[in-house]
């Protein structure tokens, strides 16, 4: 019995050990190589696009998918080439050419709402304010894929969006603008705020100038419609960027303008905002266009502390919480506020509010002290995913850019 059984558990390794063989001999090769590459050019893709797949054609192999990044396809092709592996290169590169050069876009409604998918029903992963330039990459019947300024990739439907072809785009690049600068307004149909209004309006819209009175400022949205916006709540925008200069008591001013404001997940707007939206507005509202989420965020700026030493904190820097790294886990970011001096932090947690991390203090935020990470600071700082609008001309052209000091 003993001999039998023993000869039948021999007969079954034997036959796995053929099916492990069997399984190499049919292994992928590519995958190793696409991954190399996405690891390269596209670790985040919430920023970057390389979703390439790969098939066995008799003794080559398909490559399918699509990349925003044509140099990281290059990059595949030239290992493939290397490691002698025949492929066919099915990889549509984006912008589809089926765009017919439609490839930009400016967002015409107060706030667009931005998917994970090209649908209603879709995660809301980030927004975009009125007068953000995209590029566009590719589209549905009634959705656009595009990247914002801040790289983001993300789905918008046709009517947060006016489409445009480089000559269009340039032309609305060229032309003077205005940027609303209170939390929240509207714009009019005509020079009175007791007219009719044209749409509502949050911090960091921009619209073209046509005309401006005493008292109001006529602008033109993209998509061509005309209204009034007061000049208490709005400014010529390269006077508005040639004045500013970041400091910490406007960050505190501009994350004061939002107290109270409801918590939305992928809010990025005075419509509502999460952790990362509420922050990344303060320092859009102070010139600087950084990072969408948390766990972005938390990889630009100087290093501060990461032992709880607040003592070294000053007001304008950003406070990261999530889960340490273990040896078994890496680490988490889920949280982020911005410090504003007195041991207390502005954050977006249920709504817009002041915490603090004096256990004595009657605000005292217990579970964020307790998941605290680090904190990094963005005043004066250059690193990678900073942009300040001073030095690229995201909605200005060139030559006006050169104007600005």
């Amino acid at each position: 019995m003993k001999f039998f059984r023993y000869t039948f558990l021999m007969m079954g390794a034997l036959l796995l050990s053929c099916n492990n063989d069997s399984e190499q001999e049919q292994a992928n090769p590519v995958e190793e190589q696409i991954n190399s590459v996405k690891s390269q050019y596209a670790p985040d893709k919430r920023v970057a696009l390389f979703d390439i797949t790969s098939e066995k054609a008799d003794d080559s192999f398909i490559l399918r998918g699509e990349t925003n990044n044509p140099e990281a396809l290059k990059t595949l092709r030239v290992k493939l080439d290397s490691a002698n592996i025949q492929f066919k290169d099915s990889v549509k590169v984006l912008p589809l050419d089926e765009l017919k050069g439609i490839t930009y876009g400016v967002i015409d409604v107060s706030v667009a709402n931005l998917r994970g998918e090209g649908k209603h029903s879709a995660e809301l992963v980030t927004q975009a304010t009125l007068g953000t330039p995209v590029n566009i990459l590719k589209r549905t019947e009634e959705w656009y894929y595009i990247q914002t300024p801040d790289g983001y990739l993300s789905w918008v439907d046709h009517g947060g969006i006016t489409t445009m072809n480089a000559r269009d785009f340039q032309i609305w690049k060229s032309s003077e603008k205005v940027i609303f600068t209170n939390a929240f307004g509207n714009s009019y149909s005509e020079p009175d705020t007791n007219s009719k209004p044209v749409t509502d309006l949050v911090a960091g819209a921009v619209l073209e100038l046509e005309a401006e009175s005493d008292d109001f400022y006529k602008v033109r949205y993209p998509d061509g419609r005309a209204g009034f916006v007061s000049k208490t709540e709005s400014e010529i925008y390269r006077k508005w960027l040639n004045e500013l200069n970041p400091n910490q008591e406007d960050l505190v001013k501009v994350s004061e303008k939002l107290m109270g404001l409801p918590y939305l997940w992928g809010g990025t707007s005075a419509k509502g905002v999460d952790c990362s939206g509420f922050t990344k507005t303060i320092f859009f509202m102070n010139g600087m266009v950084v990072p969408r989420d948390a766990s972005q965020q938390v990889r630009e700026g100087s290093l501060v502390d990461e032992k709880g030493d607040f003592n070294k904190l000053e007001v304008g820097d950003l406070l990261f919480f999530g889960r340490p790294a273990t040896d078994s886990t890496s680490e988490k970011v889920v949280h982020v506020g911005m410090w504003i001096g007195n041991n207390e932090f502005i954050h977006a947690s249920g709504d817009v509010h002041i915490s603090s991390m004096d256990s004595k203090a009657d605000n005292f935020d217990e579970f964020n002290k307790s998941r605290y990470l680090r904190t990094k600071r963005y005043l004066g700082a250059s690193s990678d995913g900073l942009t300040y609008l001073k030095k690229k001309n995201i909605y200005i052209s060139e030559i006006e850019e050169e104007a600005i000091q």
